[in-house]
């Protein structure tokens, strides 16, 4: 969409009328923090009782009404679209418009949300990473397009990125990336899902060089097969996980979790038919919902899916055989915010995970809360944040979060990218006790 409103910029106008399947999206505030995260440059209208939906006959998210320069509702589409197709659809729409006179080609001018919102150190953070050995905290700084490294304590180390949004390789401070989020680090070696790229990128944490591993720069549309790395489209890659030369990606744009061999460079398809729901089996047949955040247990040699539009928690073992399993989480349209066991459990559109001591720390985005999982029972139990959306610092439910969005265990420590506020949060995972992580330098 973003693609047609630059290229149509005169001629098209585009009004989003968010109709939302989650209680958290119907919150105005939420509406605005989304706007700024995603850079919207057109009106959004927040249809929250569905009064837009149900007057214009909608069925389907996504549904794009077609309205000429007169008011009338003249053609519709459902469901994601190829921007080839739609370019040339518009196209021959504007001639006719052009040729009957009624194309009103006067500019319009929109102040977006992003625009209206101060500067600070970071902006909607995606995912973390720490690296105890090292010191070192590695932050997917989503809206400023870049990545940075930080000490365990907040002092700037190394930025990552032109803060620029593009797709270019070369060193530090001219490499661009596109809305980065999911990290993976093996040796000096640090992995980027450049989600708004459609690419993995690599950081070689030595010299500071970022190179494109996978991905074309453009989306991926329908079920592909995979191949040769640079040359096979990806459907937007939101979180990573590394296992020898094997690198696994949660490309939640076609509901799969793909597999890159790092040696031979290639990447296809490793679980998940391609269609949207919550089905387990064999990982060719499982079906996964905007699969957006990975954990890896090596020694149990199982990948941990936070499978979003589902609000659920999927396992999946590495074996040459392995199946998809459920933890938690029952169909498209079953969410909540219940604790308890397995079936009886609800999440609301979790985003991350990561292990520590054998237990799950999922992140509950919408519910504002960080859940502890324990795998081998199913059982789940709030461990941080009230259910409100805030910024406070507390022990346990006392602390306030605001859709957070990914997670990483180190060193007794719990890391939060809490992606509303514009924070990283730490907490000590012995004592539930959360404070902010104050950045310098940045």
């Amino acid at each position: 969409m973003r693609r047609l409103e630059r290229k149509y910029a005169q001629e098209l106008v585009v009004i989003g009328v968010h109709s939302a399947k989650f209680p958290n999206e119907r919150a105005t505030e939420m509406v605005r923090h989304a706007v700024a995260r995603l850079a919207v440059g057109h009106p959004v209208v927040n249809d929250r009782d569905f009064h837009v939906w149900q007057a214009y006959a909608v069925r389907a998210w996504p549904t794009l009404m077609f309205i000429d320069p007169r008011g009338k509702v003249i053609a519709r589409h459902e469901g994601e679209f190829d921007p080839d197709q739609m370019d040339r659809a518009i196209a021959t729409l504007l001639t006719a418009f052009e040729r009957d006179g009624s194309l009103d080609r006067r500019p319009l001018s929109f102040t977006t949300h992003q625009e209206r919102e101060p500067d600070r150190p970071l902006f909607f953070p995606g995912k973390v990473l720490a690296d105890a050995a090292g010191g070192r905290l590695f932050v997917a700084d989503s809206g400023h397009h870049r990545v940075v490294e930080l000490s365990l304590e907040g002092q700037l180390r190394r930025v990552f990125g032109s803060s620029e949004p593009g797709l270019a390789d070369g060193d530090a401070a001219a490499a661009r990336f596109n809305g980065p989020q999911g990290l993976a680090l093996a040796d000096n070696t640090l992995f980027v899902a450049d989600t708004e790229n459609h690419a993995i990128r690599r950081i070689d944490l030595g010299s500071g060089r970022v190179e494109t591993l996978a991905g074309t720069g453009e989306q991926g549309y329908g079920i592909t097969s995979g191949g040769p790395a640079r040359g096979v489209l990806l459907n937007s890659p939101w979180d990573l996980a590394i296992h020898g030369c094997r690198l696994y990606v949660a490309m939640a744009g076609c509901h799969q979790i793909w597999e890159m061999d790092l040696e031979g460079g290639t990447i296809a398809p490793w679980a998940g038919s391609g269609r949207e729901n919550i089905v387990d089996g064999s990982r060719r047949a499982a079906q996964f919902a905007q699969p957006s955040g990975l954990a890896l247990d090596p020694a149990a040699g199982v990948l941990y899916v936070a499978d979003s539009e589902v609000s659920g928690i999927r396992a999946i073992d590495l074996g040459p055989n392995g199946k998809v399993r459920t933890l938690v989480g029952r169909g498209l349209f079953d969410f909540g915010d219940q604790d308890g066991v397995g079936a009886d459990v609800c999440l609301q559109h979790p985003l991350g995970v990561t292990l520590a001591d054998g237990l799950l720390y999922v992140a509950d985005s919408y519910n504002h809360k960080i859940k502890r999982l324990d795998p081998r029972t199913a059982a789940v139990a709030r461990f941080l944040g009230s259910g409100r959306p805030g910024f406070r610092d507390g022990r346990g439910p006392e602390a306030e979060f605001s859709e957070p969005g990914g997670l990483w265990a180190a060193a007794g420590r719990l890391y939060v990218a809490d992606t509303n506020n514009h924070a990283v949060r730490v907490c000590d995972l012995a004592s539930g006790e959360v404070r902010t992580l104050e950045i310098t330098g940045l």
